[in-house]
C-alpha cells in the first residue's frame, strides 16, 4: 500500500506526497506539486528522497579484504549477491587474485539465475506489473482498458494470451497468471543458483580469486542446473513476449511513448557483466595489472563464451568512452543536498590516483581550490548530518553520484538494464546479443514444459529489440524484460562451457586461486546487476580495509539535485536525478477527478527503475515518535 495524501494550495495546484511508496525494496517518498488542469508537475517541484541512512560501509573499516563481501550482501536482503559480486571484484583486483574459467564460469551461472533471472520476473510482474493490471487500469483507466479488450495480442502463439486485457488480467496481484507463475518461476531459480551458491540471497561461498563449490558430485550438480535452466528459459519466452505486446499496446493505444522520460538524449553508464570466463582468469596476478588489463574483456576475442555486457559511458547521446578505467576516473560523490557532512575539507586523501597512475577526476579542482580527487569514492568518508528536512537544502538520504569529464563538465547519471542494452546495442557490435546494431538473441527449443507453462513456449524464438534513444517508464521496462533473455543466453553459455571444463579434470576440478595479502592496494568492482551498475571501492592497507565504499545502482538513479550544474540535466540551474526528472516528464492520465488521483503514472515511472535502497544501516530510536501519517489514501489491489 502507498500513503498518498494531497494538499491543495490553489484552486488549480494540488501537493501530492506519496510516502512510502510501496513495491519497492526500502523507504523511498515522493513529494510533488502537479497543475490539476495538466496533470503535470508544476515548476519542476518534484522530489523524491530516500529515509533511512545509508552508510553500511562504516562496519568495513578495520576488518580484512575477505569479510567485505559476506558483510556488504546483508545490506540488501533482494540483491545481496549482488553486493557480494561487486565486492568480490574489488578484491579480486586488491589482493591479486582472479580465479580460474571453471570458476568463472559457474560465478556467473550462479548469478543469471539467483539475481538477474529470479529478479527480474518478479520486478517485471510482481512490483511493477499491478500498476498495469486489470484492477489498476478498470477503475483509473477505463477508455484505455476498453482497447485493450478489443486489442489482439501479437505473440499469443508464445505466451497464450488472446487479448492485452488478458495480459492485464495476468497482472492481478495473488491471482494473475504473470503474477502466480513468477514465484514459481523465482523458486526455481534460487534453487539452481543456491546449488553453486551454498544460499542465496547471502551466498556463502564466493571468495577472492575464486568460488568454494563443492564439485565432488559435478555432474550431478550441472544436469541439476540445467534442468531448471530448461524450464526458466519457456518462462523467459512468455515474460518478454507478454510484455512487448502489452509496451506496444499503451504505446499505440494510450499515449505512453514519452511518459517518465529522464533526459532527452542517452546520459549513462554500464559497465562489465557475464565476464568471459577465460579472460577474467587471466586478468593479472596483482591490483596494478588486474586494472590496467580490465578493458581486454571487451577487447581480446576468447574461445569459450564472450563477455556480453561493456563497459560505457554515454553524455547526451556522445559515446565519451568504453573504458573501464575511465568509467572509475570520473566517478564523484558530493552530498550538498544529502544528510551528510562534506569530508573534502576535513579528511585526508587515501589516493590521488588511480593504480595506472591516472589523477583520480582528471586532476580538476573547484573554484576555491579543492581537489576534485577528495570526492572520489576511495576519498569518501561517511558522516552523517541528520537535520530537519528542506528541499531547498538537505532533504534524503541518498548522496549525490556525479561524473566528471576531462573538460570540466559534471552531471547527473543514469543506469539500469535499458542503459546497458543500449550500450552494447548502439557502442559494442562485438557483444555476442547484438546483431545489425540491434539486441538479437536466440532462446532455445524446449522438448517438454510443466503444465503450467503453454506449449508455445517450447519453440525456438529470437528476441529483437532496438533500444530506443530515451529512457522511459516503458522502455526501462522492456530493456528488463529483454535482459532477462541476455541472461538465458548467459547461463546456457557458460553451462556448456563449465561442463567442459569440469569434465577435463573431475577428480580435481580447478577453481580459485589463493589470494595475496597487500600492505597496500586499492581494489573497485564496477559490475552489472539486475538494477543497472554497482560500484565498490576499496582501499588496503596492512592487509586490513582503510576506506570502503559502494554505490547500489540506484544510488544514482534516486539522487538527490544539487547545484553543480552546466549541461542539458540541468533545470533553472540545478543538476536532476533520473528519479526527479522522471517524474517532471510523467503526466498524470488517471480518469478520475484530481481529489482522487492516487499518482499511478509517477508511481509507474519510479517503479520502472526497480528501486532497491535497503543497502542501508537499520536502526531504533526508542521511545521517539518519528512520523504521524494523519491522511492515508488506501489505493485499488492494495497498491
Amino acid at each position: 500500500m502507498s500513503n498518498s495524501s494531497q494538499n491543495q494550495s490553489n484552486s488549480s495546484q494540488i501537493k501530492m506526497v506519496i510516502d512510502p511508496i510501496t513495491r519497492v525494496a526500502g523507504h523511498l517518498g515522493l513529494t510533488a506539486t502537479v497543475d490539476t488542469t495538466t496533470g503535470k508537475v508544476s515548476n519542476n517541484e518534484a522530489y523524491t528522497y530516500v529515509t533511512m541512512f545509508r552508510g553500511f560501509e562504516v562496519f568495513l573499516r578495520g576488518r580484512q579484504p575477505p569479510d567485505a563481501v559476506h558483510i556488504t550482501s546483508r545490506s540488501c536482503g533482494v540483491c545481496g549477491a549482488a553486493h557480494a559480486n561487486g565486492s568480490l571484484r574489488a578484491n579480486d583486483m586488491a589482493l591479486g587474485a582472479v580465479p580460474y574459467p571453471l570458476g568463472h564460469a559457474l560465478r556467473n551461472l550462479a548469478y543469471a539465475m539467483t539475481d538477474m533471472i529470479y529478479d527480474h520476473s518478479i520486478i517485471l510482474n510482481v512490483l511493477e506489473g499491478p500498476d498495469f493490471s486489470a484492477q489498476v487500469m478498470q477503475q483509473y483507466y477505463p477508455s484505455c482498458w476498453q482497447a485493450a479488450q478489443q486489442t489482439k495480442a501479437t505473440y499469443s502463439d508464445i505466451h497464450g494470451f488472446s487479448t492485452i486485457a488478458d495480459i492485464m488480467t495476468a497482472l492481478n496481484p495473488f491471482q494473475g497468471y504473470l503474477w502466480v507463475n513468477s514465484v514459481k518461476a523465482q523458486i526455481l531459480a534460487r534453487e539452481a543458483g543456491v546449488l553453486i551458491y551454498g544460499r542465496h540471497s547471502h551466498p556463502s561461498i564466493l571468495i577472492p580469486g575464486g568460488i568454494g563449490t563443492d564439485l565432488s558430485v559435478g555432474e550431478s550438480l550441472f544436469t541439476q542446473y540445467m534442468y531448471r535452466l530448461t524450464t526458466l528459459t519457456a518462462w523467459v519466452k512468455v515474460v518478454i513476449s507478454a510484455w512487448m505486446d502489452l509496451a506496444n499496446f499503451l504505446i499505440d493505444n494510450c499515449n505512453y511513448q514519452y511518459q517518465g522520460l529522464t533526459y532527452s538524449k542517452p546520459t549513462y553508464i554500464s559497465s562489465y557483466g557475464f565476464e568471459s570466463p577465460e579472460l577474467y582468469s587471466n586478468l593479472g596476478d596483482d591490483y596494478t595489472t588486474i586494472y590496467e588489463n580490465y578493458d581486454s574483456l571487451a577487447h581480446t576475442a576468447s574461445e569459450g563464451p564472450q563477455t556480453v555486457f561493456r563497459a560505457t559511458i554515454v553524455r547526451n547521446g556522445e559515446l565519451l568512452s568504453k573504458s573501464f578505467i575511465d568509467l572509475n576516473v570520473a566517478q564523484l560523490e558530493f552530498v550538498n543536498s544529502s544528510y551528510y557532512h562534506n569530508w573534502a575539507h576535513i579528511t585526508s586523501p587515501f589516493t590521488e590516483t588511480d593504480p595506472a597512475g591516472n589523477k583520480l577526476a582528471w586532476g580538476l579542482q573547484e573554484s576555491d581550490g579543492t581537489p576534485y580527487y577528495m570526492y572520489h569514492p576511495w576519498n569518501k568518508t561517511t558522516i552523517p548530518n541528520p537535520v530537519a528536512q528542506s528541499f531547498m537544502d538537505k532533504y534524503s538520504w541518498d548522496a549525490e553520484p556525479r561524473l566528471i569529464w576531462n573538460d570540466g563538465t559534471i552531471w547527473p547519471y543514469e543506469t539500469g538494464p535499458w542503459a546497458r542494452l543500449h550500450a552494447v546495442a548502439h557502442f559494442h557490435p562485438n557483444s555476442p546479443i547484438v546483431s545489425r546494431g540491434q539486441i538479437s538473441i536466440t532462446l532455445p527449443a524446449i522438448n517438454e514444459v510443466p503444465s503450467w507453462l503453454p506449449s508455445g513456449s517450447m519453440a525456438e524464438w529470437t528476441v529483437e529489440w532496438t533500444p530506443p534513444d530515451y529512457s522511459t517508464t516503458l522502455s526501462r521496462i522492456l530493456g528488463r524484460a529483454v535482459d532477462m533473455a541476455a541472461a538465458v543466453y548467459a547461463a546456457w553459455e557458460n553451462l556448456e562451457f563449465g561442463l567442459q571444463e569440469f569434465m577435463k579434470n573431475q577428480t580435481s576440478p580447478k577453481t580459485s586461486r589463493p589470494w595475496k595479502q597487500p600492505s597496500f592496494s586499492l581494489g573497485v568492482g564496477q559490475y552489472e546487476v539486475p538494477r543497472g551498475t554497482v560500484r565498490h571501492w576499496m582501499v588496503v592497507k596492512d592487509y586490513t580495509i582503510a576506506n570502503y565504499q559502494y554505490h547500489a545502482p540506484t544510488t544514482a538513479n534516486v539522487s538527490p539535485r544539487d547545484n553543480r550544474c552546466n549541461g542539458p540535466w540541468c533545470i533553472n540551474g540545478q543538476s536532476i536525478g533520473p528519479f526527479e526528472m522522471s517524474v517532471i516528464n510523467t503526466q498524470i492520465m488517471e480518469e478520475v477527478p484530481p481529489s482522487e488521483w492516487v499518482g499511478y503514472d509517477f508511481l509507474r515511472a519510479i517503479r520502472s527503475f526497480d528501486p532497491c535502497l535497503v543497502c542501508a544501516a537499520h536502526f531504533e530510536i526508542k521511545g521517539k515518535i518519528n512520523k504521524v501519517l494523519d491522511h492515508i489514501i488506501t489505493p485499488v489491489c492494495n497498491s
